[in-house]
């Protein structure tokens, strides 16, 4: 597309799609493709223009004229304004011809023409042209009466809010005073606030051995508990061993004690039997088969369980309470008391760290004082607060003059609704008059003086309608555009804060300046510190610190860094050492029990032996049963004296089953001693089989956990001692975090600026600009309306006012109308006008 080189292709784009904001209109612009499309969908905003036009300075548009981004910028300027424009042509049009046509009108009907005639024409529609003028006029003053109270109301209202601004300037002015007062209090109460941060600290100085000391005893511990926990419990193993063999030896020798009696009842018996089956006296008396059966079964007429054959532990017992001698538990509880101690040795080896650290906490805390005490803060808001009360004095004083003022202003309000309300009371009054008055059997000539005086009154309402309207259009129109400019260009723009926009156009106050509040401020113009930046962060209750950025005169952030004073501390942490070498987990002599334990000799012990005997019965046969088979085989032999000592023995054996084997078998005392022996038993089997393996493994993890503790704990005491001494840190961090948050949040929060603005834009444009453009609004709109209410006034009245001369017509209606073919108005009617024929009606 070629560039359209002519003005008016320029001028048919905004007429075709509307004025938009170009600012960055320019050759290439035009040269798009898409250029007709931006500008169809782009919108002209006020702001905009307000900004370009301040930017490029009248004088170079004017010079340079010829440039189509200057011509575009004039074309919208125009088009902004070509509403206010066309209605102040429009007004200053009304305001000069009005008078120029009353003046004229006046003239005509003293001419007798314009209506001036005294001679009503009759016309068979009279009354209802008469009804409807009457409605229009009416609704006409109706509309100019409601236009005229609208008005009233706006400048009753205007002077009422004048009383009320005093409140809020009052009320901002005390928010000012509050924010002065309550500012220095704020910054001491922060200053204050480091004594909690100092108690923190050294509360946390005072228990480092339980802080820091006990952070290490909780690392270490995780090794170091274990090891000392499995040393502990092989004192509970010896005690258990040793128990063990007391339990084995006891029930032993209560074993044997029981059955040894038994055992010697039955080897008599044996040994009688046998001796009388072998005696050679029998040897013919009992048949050998016979013989030979009860010899084969006597071996077994013994006891089952052998204890009295199985090896004693009192070899192991001694040598295990040999061990016993030393105290195992005592010694690792030593251990435990040694490692326990770990605070305590922190606190003492950290001693003089901590009381360096105490003094640099006074130090921070003097230089804290002596810093804020630099910062001109009482002065500066002491002379804040003298400003503040001249500025309400000084406002005090101009309230009289502010009032007489608004005093004038609503004479002058008030003279022109008067104007309005002189000529609606010739209106009400001349259609009261004319309606009570009027006789419709009247003919004009002879109409009351009611109905005569409300013509005259509506004539007089148009005489001064011809008056006072251009002066109140002059008004208005003045009025409407100062009002309607004001609204458009300060108070829409504020209300959507497009006006912030123009204040921080950059390089619009100075040209090498790119922000004009920090480049007034701070001499720096290059800093990101806008009118609407200061305002939203007012609005939003911010301090005054962050919102002003007052860090570029009083850089407290600067000062409250917490770097500086962490690199003071980590100083004072630096030379921190704590030696852990002294700690003995366990001593040699616990060592060497632990050893001379697994050298007592349990494991010799027969434990398979043991349990074989204490799973066998009483007998290796039923007595009874073998008594009962003893007396059938010598019911097989003659009568005689064998017979008769078989079944002796046979008695003898089964009163030992009775006496000696049923009451043992179900003795308590037989019982518990088997169960406890084979518990006892496989107590000492399992602590056997892996005692030097456990031996072995609590001896490696007492000497790692020592190892540990003497050479690698450094490690652990430095990780903890750094936390701790971040701990120590994060007070002053968490201090200087709140600082610079309620310095920026809370200290000397500016909303009460921000007050100040919005109380300006309530009264300029809310209290001011409002009920001032709703009183030429409503003036208007009545001024507008005296237009109609001239017209139907002027029409109404020749229907009200008594007329000179009316129209006379013959009444012999059988007459044709070919016998009076004129009249002789000249004759008849000297004054009249010539009346129409009866055609005409």
């Amino acid at each position: 597309m070629s560039y359209p080189g002519d003005l008016y292709v320029v001028c048919w784009l905004l007429l075709e799609y509307g004025a938009m904001g170009m600012e960055n209109l320019n050759l290439q612009d035009l040269q798009r493709v898409d250029f007709y499309e931006e500008i169809l969908w782009s919108n002209l905003y006020s702001v905009n223009l307000v900004i370009r036009v301040a930017k490029d300075k009248f004088g170079a548009i004017q010079s340079e004229y010829q440039k189509p981004e200057n011509i575009v910028l004039t074309l919208q300027v125009i088009y902004y304004e070509i509403g206010f424009v066309v209605c102040a042509a429009l007004g200053l049009l009304f305001t000069v011809l009005l008078p120029l046509v009353g003046l004229l009108f006046c003239l005509c009907r003293c001419c007798d023409n314009c209506g001036g005639e005294m001679h009503q024409r009759q016309r068979k529609n009279a009354d209802c042209l008469r009804g409807l003028l009457t409605t229009l006029l009416l609704t006409s003053t109706f509309i100019i009466t409601a236009g005229v109270l609208c008005a009233y109301a706006a400048n009753q209202n205007l002077s009422s809010q004048l009383k009320s601004m005093r409140r809020l300037v009052k009320s901002n002015l005390r928010d000012l005073h509050t924010f002065a007062n309550q500012t220095p209090a704020q910054i001491d109460y922060l200053i204050s606030q480091y004594g909690t941060v100092k108690q923190h600290v050294l509360y946390d100085l005072e228990n480092v051995g339980l802080l820091l000391g006990g952070r290490i005893h909780e690392e270490l511990g995780k090794d170091v508990q274990p090891a000392l926990d499995t040393a502990l419990s092989m004192t509970g193993t010896m005690r258990d061993t040793k128990d063990a063999l007391e339990n084995v030896s006891l029930t032993l020798e209560t074993l044997q004690e029981g059955t040894a009696k038994l055992q010697a009842n039955l080897s008599l018996v044996r040994n009688s039997l046998s001796n009388v089956l072998t005696d050679p006296l029998y040897k013919d008396v009992c048949p050998s088969e016979i013989c030979r059966n009860i010899l084969s079964t006597l071996p077994r007429l013994e006891i089952a369980a052998n204890y009295s054959s199985l090896p004693d532990v009192t070899k192991q017992l001694d040598k295990v309470n040999e061990v016993l001698k030393t105290d195992l538990g005592q010694i690792v509880e030593k251990g435990f008391t040694s490692f326990n101690d770990t605070p305590t040795m922190v606190t003492d080896q950290t001693r003089n760290i901590v009381e360096g650290v105490k003094v640099l906490l006074n130090d921070i805390g003097s230089n804290i004082t002596t810093f804020t005490r630099l910062f001109p803060v009482h002065s500066s808001l002491t002379n804040f607060t003298k400003m503040i009360t001249h500025t309400h004095s000084q406002i005090e004083d101009i309230y009289p003059q502010i009032d007489q003022m608004d005093f004038y202003r609503w004479i002058c309000c008030i003279t022109l609704c008067c104007m309005v309300v002189l000529i609606l009371a010739f209106n009400f009054l001349g259609l009261l008059c004319g309606i009570l008055g009027y006789d419709r059997h009247a003919s004009p000539t002879t109409r009351g003086c009611v109905s005569n005086t409300g013509g005259n009154l509506l004539m007089a309402g148009v005489g001064f309608s011809f008056m006072f309207s251009w002066v109140l259009m002059g008004v208005i129109t003045a009025l409407f555009l100062a009002g309607g400019n004001l609204e458009k260009l300060v108070c829409e723009p504020f209300q959507t804060r497009q006006l912030f926009k123009v204040l921080d156009t950059p390089n619009l106050v100075n040209s090498a300046w790119r922000n004009f509040i920090p480049g007034y401020l701070y001499n720096d113009p290059e800093m990101d510190l806008t009118a609407y930046s200061i305002y939203s962060n007012c609005k939003d209750n911010r301090g005054i610190y962050s919102a002003l950025h007052l860090d570029k005169i009083f850089n407290i952030s600067s000062f409250f860094n917490t770097s500086v004073y962490s690199k003071d501390v980590s100083k004072k942490f630096e030379g921190m050492k704590v030696d852990l070498r002294g700690i003995i987990l366990l001593e040699s002599e616990g060592k060497q029990n632990l050893i001379s334990f697994t050298e007592t000799g349990i494991n010799e012990i027969d434990f398979a032996a043991y349990l074989e005997e204490v799973n066998k019965g009483v007998t290796r046969i039923n007595l009874a049963d073998f008594a009962n088979q003893l007396d059938a085989q010598a019911d097989q032999l003659s009568k005689g004296t064998l017979q008769t000592s078989l079944k002796g023995h046979a008695n003898t054996i089964r009163q030992i089953h009775i006496q000696q084997v049923i009451p043992l078998e179900q003795s308590m005392k037989y019982v518990k001693a088997r169960s406890t022996l084979n518990q006892s038993i496989r107590l000492l089997e399992r602590t056997s089989s892996d005692l030097p393996l456990r031996v072995r493994d609590v001896l490696e993890a007492v000497d790692a956990a020592q190892f540990l503790i003497s050479h690698n704990a450094t490690f652990v005491i430095n990780q903890e001692t750094e936390k701790y001494k971040q701990t120590i840190i994060g007070y002053f961090k968490q201090y200087m975090d709140w600082i610079r948050t309620s310095l920026a949040l809370e200290v000397a929060p500016c909303k009460p600026f921000s007050n100040i603005v919005d109380t300006a834009e309530i009264l300029g444009c809310s209290f001011l600009l409002d009920s001032m453009n709703t009183f030429w609004f409503g003036l208007g709109c009545s001024t507008l309306f005296l237009l109609p209410s001239i017209i139907l006034s002027v029409k109404l009245a020749k229907f009200y006012r008594r007329m000179d001369t009316e129209d006379v017509y013959d009444d012999i209606e059988t007459i044709p109308m070919k016998t009076i073919p004129t009249y002789d108005t000249m004759t008849r009617f000297p004054r009249a006008s010539a009346p129409p024929r009866h055609a005409d009606w």
